[in-house]
């Protein structure tokens, strides 16, 4: 895999309740399509854009789950996320990746923009759209 010209820091948004030391890993279901376990785990170096993958997630996954951005540090190779670089937005302007290798958590992080009520059932709305059968939210695992 290429190694992009982003040095960090990165973040990755989610609802696990994670510690320092503690690594996330690709094999897990996507928060997006349960049913697609992902070969890759995703980051960002945007807080909000981690922010933002973090409360899509507390929408989506089941219970009553807090969203949680967390500094990570790429354990290996990464590579431009091409769920949304060139397929939703040409180039990389949200500076977002994955890789198949693990990420560690460095600290939690707590300030990062979050989404207001209108936000959310605009993204909520958006989410039906996109996850809908042909509705183009299909995931390039």
């Amino acid at each position: 895999m290429p190694h992009p010209l982003d040095d960090g820091p990165f973040f990755h948004g989610t609802t696990a309740d994670l510690r320092p030391g503690d690594l996330l890993t690709a094999g897990r279901p996507s928060n997006y399509r349960p049913e697609v376990v992902m070969n890759h785990v995703y980051f960002t170096a945007l807080v909000d854009g981690a922010g933002l993958a973090a409360e899509l997630a507390a929408q989506l996954v089941p219970g009553d789950r807090a969203p949680r951005v967390y500094a990570v540090a790429p354990t290996g190779p990464y590579e431009d996320d091409p769920n949304v670089t060139d397929k939703r937005f040409p180039g990389n302007p949200t500076r977002s990746y994955r890789s198949r290798e693990p990420l560690r958590v460095l600290r939690e992080v707590t300030h990062w923009s979050r989404l207001t009520a209108a936000q959310k059932q605009e993204w909520a709305e958006r989410l039906a759209v996109l996850l809908a059968p042909g509705g183009g939210g299909d995931i390039v695992n």
